[in-house]
């Protein structure tokens, strides 16, 4: 009876356990090995979620003895691991096809693990260990459902191949550490004065997200497609330009966003640079020297046409020089128009990509610029409005690289706000081995500019502490006590910069 108690209550563990780290698999794109990546922050962070982790592998171990004490495995992976909650606060379990399948597969190992437990006699122990477990059977079951779900979605690509061909329209690809969603922005507003454009939306950059854009939003009479790809590995933007060849390429920027996935920078270069094996056009931010480097070798290799651009060289093929929300542009060595005004949220760099793949599809020169007037905000990039309160809000919630992280502290700066200038972050994440480094040098950048800084979470509290002292930062554990803070204290000639977010999955 003992036995039956301890591992039935083990496997009603699962029930919470399964809630938490199957909604980290979602949130992290079902990759496998993300669930126990993040199940080991969790884990390991704080004094008390150590100790409870202790405690249950130590009462599995025990239960081999005396099956009663996994009933201290079961409470603690119950109510463990602190403040990842069951729920979500930002981002709920949704329950869709792809989730219900992982679910099952899910609990078919569990159950396995149960099972060997009855043959062994051990049913107690092994269920509590299971319980323990549950991170690394969720990565199992996303690697064993990962061929799974590739044979699945391959109806939709030949679906989108078949529409590609039927629609025929002018393909530009843009990829990019950072940059992609805004410059696909900028070249869809740019071109659609001149002909008929779609453009992928939000980020549907993956194999199943960009099939599923051209099913659903390329119609007949369509002249231009403006795709954003990204990846996180070799090979998977090769693959997208496999069945949606582009005719012209833009990569963006190249940056430490996924080092912790990559590696290395090199491996996001070559990884990024995949778009332009069938493009005739390629288009390159040279202010990046390894795109610079990569537009010599393009050059070199011949029959593709290579479109430099820049924000810093007058000599690229397109040029923009922005300054005091004005910008003039260059292009092949010859002005182009009178300066116009543009957004605040506008990145020199992003504006010059866009520009360019806009006349390498025809748009006449003064025609571009003139629609460069009215390009709209990106949301959640840089966009900037007055809160009811007086003070100044800039948006860059869905921004997580240290380049546009400066880039928003530069607004920042030239908002000019009279009174308190608060920066509210939880720093930059995936950044691999350079995350601490990183986030430290922004928080020093932040003290240079700023009179306060609001850090959220435990994820970099200590980098961004360390880079911070003089402003003695305040501390909060959500994104929503944050915005509490700013509401309560700021008010006219005050500013605020929300300066990335992240998901609750995420200390």
């Amino acid at each position: 009876m003992l036995v039956v108690i301890g591992a039935v209550a083990s496997a009603l563990a699962l029930v919470p356990a399964g809630a938490r780290w199957l909604r980290v698999a979602q949130r992290e794109h079902y990759l496998p090995g993300s669930t126990a990546r993040f199940a080991w922050r969790w884990w390991r962070g704080g004094p008390l979620a150590p100790l409870m982790a202790l405690v249950a592998l130590a009462a599995a171990g025990v239960a081999f003895a005396y099956p009663l004490v996994a009933l201290g495995t079961a409470a603690v992976v119950i109510v463990g691991p602190p403040h990842l909650g069951v729920r979500g606060r930002t981002a709920p379990l949704a329950f869709t096809r792809r989730l219900r399948l992982l679910v099952a597969v899910w609990l078919v190992l569990q159950a396995a693990v149960l099972v060997i437990g009855i043959l062994v006699h051990r049913a107690a122990p092994v269920a509590a260990l299971g319980a323990c477990a549950a991170p690394l059977l969720v990565d199992a079951a996303c690697a064993v459902l990962a061929p799974v779900e590739r044979r699945l979605v391959t109806p939709y690509i030949t679906a989108a191949r078949t529409r590609l061909a039927q629609v025929n329209p002018t393909v530009v690809a843009i990829t990019g550490s950072f940059g992609k969603t805004s410059t696909k922005q900028h070249v869809a507003h740019l071109v659609a004065g001149t002909c008929t454009v779609v453009a992928s939306p939000a980020s549907f950059n993956n194999r199943a997200g960009l099939a599923r854009a051209v099913n659903e939003h390329l119609t007949a009479g369509t002249d231009v497609f403006v795709a954003e790809m990204g990846t996180y590995g070799k090979g998977e933007i090769a693959e997208l330009c496999r069945w949606c060849p582009p005719a012209i390429a833009v990569l963006t920027a190249i940056g430490p966003v996924h080092l912790e996935r990559f590696k290395t920078e090199e491996a996001i270069v070559a990884a990024k640079a995949e778009i332009t094996e069938t493009a005739h056009t390629v288009v390159l931010n040279v202010d990046d020297p390894r795109l610079a480097a990569l537009a010599d070798q393009l050059v070199e290799a011949g029959g593709k046409t290579v479109l430099r651009c820049s924000a810093t060289d007058p000599a690229a093929d397109v040029f923009v020089d922005a300054s005091g929300g004005m910008v003039s542009v260059r292009a092949a060595g010859a002005d182009i128009g009178a300066a116009v005004a543009v957004p605040g949220s506008v990145q020199p760099t992003n504006l010059a990509c866009a520009l360019a793949a806009a006349f390498a599809l025809g748009v006449p020169h003064d025609v571009a610029l003139a629609r460069t007037s009215s390009l709209p905000p990106v949301p959640n990039r840089l966009a900037s409005a007055q809160a009811p309160s007086g003070a100044w809000v800039i948006d860059d919630t869905f921004n997580s690289n240290p380049r546009g992280a400066r880039a928003a502290l530069a607004t920042l700066a030239e908002l000019g706000a009279s009174g308190r200038r608060v920066v509210v972050t939880p720093g930059m994440v995936e950044l691999g081995p350079r995350q601490f480094a990183e986030n430290r040098s922004f928080a020093e950048a932040v003290a240079a500019c700023a009179t306060d800084l609001v850090i959220v979470g435990q994820t970099n509290r200590r980098a961004l502490r360390a880079g911070a002292p003089p402003l003695r930062p305040l501390c909060v554990a959500t994104r929503e006590q944050a915005v509490a803070w700013v509401r309560a204290t700021l008010g006219p000639g005050d500013a605020v910069l929300y300066e990335n977010d992240l998901p609750d999955h995420y200390r």
